[in-house]
């Protein structure tokens, strides 16, 4: 990348505070509606060896007030760029910006870290201080990855980087390859989300000093998971955000977004701002050895230049691995498939993309609601044999949701490309106590759909306590100031109303409050559950064990769209699909989500074994292990075929 105005050629990244090679500490900040810009050097932090929430019991709610420290004015140039060097300072110094005669001090856009939240002086960070051990590390790739999403603050009950890297054993022992943080761009108040993140480049305060992450991901890496962040690039937080101060530039009224004024891509003085939103992912990727990022409603990224902004992020994070390898995920609403193609054919660039559509059929499936956005949907087999072999149901058709055609071709996209989930923080939080799948649906179902979500070809997601059937209620938190918050309260309400059984007074009155620190609490996961709950437990374990080694169902997952993978309709609740390969070593998936299924009648070539072969049970969901009863085979009675209610069998096929 090529930094707007050519800043001095040792910088890491072109805006922020960096240690000098020469000594002090560097600043630079984009400025272009001031004439002067001074740095306000406030003293330093006594907390950078901290680990955990920072000591003070109230949150800042406004802009603290200036300290009293020596005063450092910085050169401006034609780009609207103001740097300078103050040779005193060094890592931890405590520091904001004066703005022409404005009294107000505010933090650095770019800030490493921000000791006292938003409302706070920026800190010094010195990323180098930091000795990884991860030499060895060579990255991800896409392919034969399953992701867990989790939030650090509810993983577990400290809620911050040092107790949730004790816990990483147990999830490589688990079965899964790579960890999605929620957002940790810092925000105000105790808790939250993460998706009201104000400071891009500084890791929230909550869960521990920036070192405390760095700490964490090499933990990762020690232990075989990769790690991946989710990034906010379509808005900014609406508390704690100084950048117009700076410029009215970094958002624009040309295009809107579901919070209003888009971030400005493509408009007056948007080079900047680009290069703002490109340094932010080299510098997730560079300085934290993160193994790829995971992109929030790129459909609000609203850019009509060439290339696409989201092309050139990916392409900055990319060039700022190295050699390592990287992943990046995309959320997109509308299901545009050219975010996944290669930036050399105009594409994005990205490596997969979310399919809201599986969820929202298993959804339907699991529970029978089709209240709201899951109205497009029936939960019907065909739904499932679709997307199992093309990923998205909806490419370029009516979609009666919203009254128009949504998607676009991806018959092209290899099935991992396809982020396939049954539970995610929006969804668990919509239902709006955020109750959980196993809440919602009889523990058969669930079983089957778990079966389905883990063992077909595309890539799955689990949500951090799916894998145990947590009790904590992921309901949505945050933690504002009293005005903000009951905004909020209003907001989240009016959301959830477009389902009839939460827009009635009575239910909407039980609703969770979001700025209720109960609500925060009720979320955190209680890892002992991994023992109390173990049918769950090892369920999910044998069947990431059995994806990950049985070589038919991996070849699946690399595979173009429909090559290995063939399915067929057997009942109006049960479905095949058939892994195949050219050697006759085929695997069945049967998925039974209605009563118990008898097929005297058998005219599907699917069901027919490999000439020479019989099929054998290789895993069922019904076993007692996992709380279920014994399964026969199913063509055991006389060639008939018998599935047991709400199950879920994979078979092999077997030489005579």
């Amino acid at each position: 990348m090529h930094p707007v105005g050519n800043p001095s050629s040792w910088r890491r990244l072109p805006v922020g505070a960096e240690l000098a090679p020469d000594g002090g500490v560097h600043f630079r900040v984009w400025a272009p509606d001031r004439k002067l810009v001074r740095v306000l050097m406030e003293g330093s932090t006594p907390h950078l060896e901290r680990v955990g929430p920072p000591p003070e019991t109230e949150p800042l709610r406004a802009p603290a007030p200036a300290r009293a420290g020596r005063i450092i004015e910085l050169e401006r140039d034609d780009e609207g760029y103001f740097a300078g060097t103050d040779m005193e300072a060094s890592a931890g110094s405590c520091y904001r910006f004066l703005l022409d005669d404005d009294p107000q001090p505010y933090p650095d856009p770019a800030s490493r870290w921000q000791p006292r939240g938003p409302h706070g002086e920026s800190c010094v960070v010195e990323p180098a201080a930091y000795r990884w051990r991860d030499d060895a590390w060579n990255g991800v790739a896409l392919q034969g990855q399953v992701i867990y999403e989790l939030h650090i603050g509810t993983f577990t009950p400290e809620g911050n980087w040092a107790s949730a890297a004790r816990e990483l054993p147990a999830l490589a022992e688990l079965g899964v390859t790579v960890l999605e943080v929620l957002p940790v761009a810092d925000f105000p108040g105790l808790f939250g989300w993460g998706y009201d993140g104000v400071n891009w480049f500084a890791p929230t305060r909550l869960y521990g000093t920036p070192d405390d992450f760095r700490r964490f991901v090499d933990a990762a890496h020690a232990a075989g998971l990769g790690v991946i962040l989710d990034v906010v690039y379509n808005h900014f937080g609406p508390d704690g955000n100084y950048l117009a101060p700076f410029s009215a530039h970094y958002l624009t009224h040309r295009h809107a977004t579901d919070w209003g004024d888009a971030i400005n891509f493509d408009g007056e003085q948007s080079a900047p701002v680009r290069e703002f939103v490109i340094a932010n992912a080299r510098y997730w990727i560079d300085e934290f050895h993160l193994d790829g990022l995971r992109l929030d409603a790129t459909q609000s990224m609203v850019d009509d230049s060439t290339p696409h902004i989201v092309s050139d992020l990916v392409h900055g994070a990319r060039t700022a691995a190295g050699e390592r390898q990287i992943i990046v995920v995309a959320e997109n609403e509308p299901q545009d498939a050219w975010l996944a193609r290669p930036r050399q054919t105009g594409g994005g660039g990205v490596d997969a993309l979310w399919n809201d559509d599986f969820h929202h059929s298993a959804h339907v499936a699991m529970t029978g609601n089709s209240e709201g956005y899951f109205s497009a949907y029936r939960g019907k087999p065909q739904e499932f044999v679709s997307m199992a072999k093309y990923g998205w149901l909806y490419q370029g058709q009516f979609y009666s949701w919203h009254g128009e055609t949504r998607g676009s071709a991806a018959f092209d996209l290899p099935a991992a490309q396809f982020v396939n989930f049954i539970q995610n923080h929006d969804q668990i939080s919509n239902n709006g106590p955020g109750r959980r799948a196993h809440e919602l649906t009889s523990p058969g179902r669930l079983r089957a759909m778990t079966a389905l979500t883990l063992l077909s070809p595309q890539t799955p997601m689990l949500f951090q306590g799916q894998e145990f059937n947590s009790s904590a209620r992921f309901a949505y938190f945050a933690d504002h100031g009293a005005e903000l918050s009951q905004k909020v309260a209003v907001g989240r309400r009016e959301f959830l109303a477009q389902f009839a059984t939460l827009a009635l007074p009575e239910i909407q009155a039980t609703l969770p409050d979001p700025s209720d620190p109960a609500t925060f609490a009720n979320a955190k996961l209680d890892p002992g559950e991994r023992q109390t709950h173990a049918e769950c437990y090892d369920l999910h374990r044998d069947l990431l064990r059995l994806r990950s080694e049985d070589g038919v169902l991996g070849a699946a997952h690399g595979a173009a769209n429909g090559r290995l993978v063939d399915g067929a309709v057997l009942a109006d609740a049960a479905f095949v699909l058939r892994f195949s390969t050219p050697h006759g070593d085929d695997r069945l998936l049967i998925i039974n989500l209605g009563g118990t299924l008898r097929l005297e009648v058998l005219p599907e070539p699917l069901l027919a074994p490999p000439e020479g072969h019989t099929w054998g049970v290789v895993w069922s969901s019904e076993s007692p292990r996992y709380g279920g009863v014994s399964t026969p085979p199913p063509d055991g009675d006389g060639g008939q075929w018998h599935v047991p209610a709400e199950c879920a069998v994979v078979l092999s096929s077997r030489t005579n």
